[in-house]
């Protein structure tokens, strides 16, 4: 089973390294490792090229990150599709076997596991413990969500269900998975182990104002898949967050 891993770039010079070498590491016989850069003006590209595993690189303006995912996906031949930011990492050498293990024994469309946010210098250091847990389609009305990194999906799944909306900054990666899991209600299954490392200090999670706008988000998600949350279901997300600080 071929595996297509996006990778979105924009000046990512800092860290792009470590994500190009974990994904270089990983010991499934095949990869296809896909850069979409956003025109970068520092060495990030120059980085990318001096790894032979990655397949395609393509650097041009674009219009946001869900626009530069959606050229990913045109992109992508694998028979499953990940996406893997470009500051995030891997958790071992047999993470994409083991994944492509758990498709072929289940035959799920999709698959997801856990997820550790780190520092953002030090790859070891846990600040927050994203355990997934088992899925009922019923957790995404309690706040659950799976975390995006670890998040795998069949390619014909995309086919059938389309590209990521662009006209969402912050959550349409949780608007495709109520997508794909609730509207559609495709299947997945969970792989019960630390997929990625996440390096700490996402733009939705910044400020108060930015998770104001991330929850007006996410109520857009819903709207836009013609789906109605439980009137709390939406205060339930950040405060699932916390219980991750705290059991980390």
């Amino acid at each position: 089973m071929k595996i297509s891993i996006i990778t979105v770039t924009f000046n990512s010079a800092t860290t792009i390294k470590d994500t190009l070498e974990c994904i270089a590491s990983q010991n499934h016989p095949s990869i296809e490792h896909i850069i979409i850069d956003g025109g970068s003006t520092d060495e990030t590209v120059n980085i990318a090229s001096n790894f032979p595993h990655v397949a395609k690189i393509v650097s041009e303006k674009d219009e946001g990150l869900y626009h530069a995912m959606n050229k990913g996906l045109q992109m992508a031949t694998g028979d499953v599709i990940g996406i893997l930011n470009s500051d995030d990492v891997y958790a071992s050498n047999n993470i994409l076997s083991n994944v492509v293990a758990m498709f072929e024994k289940s035959n799920a469309s999709t698959l997801y596991g856990d997820l550790l946010y780190v520092k953002p210098y030090n790859l070891n250091s846990v600040v927050r413990y994203w355990k997934s847990g088992e899925f009922k389609r019923s957790n995404f009305y309690y706040g659950w969500m799976p975390p995006h990194p670890s998040f795998f999906v069949r390619r014909e799944v995309y086919d059938k269900v389309g590209l990521f909306s662009t006209a969402l900054k912050s959550a349409a990666d949780y608007e495709m998975m109520l997508r794909i899991l609730v509207k559609n209600n495709f299947s997945t299954v969970y792989l019960p182990e630390v997929l990625v490392k996440m390096r700490a200090g996402g733009v939705s999670n910044m400020s108060l104002k930015n998770r104001l706008n991330a929850n007006m988000e996410d109520r857009r998600a819903w709207k836009l898949n013609d789906i109605d949350p439980y009137f709390f279901t939406l205060y339930m997300k950040p405060l699932r967050k916390v219980i991750q600080f705290i059991k980390k």
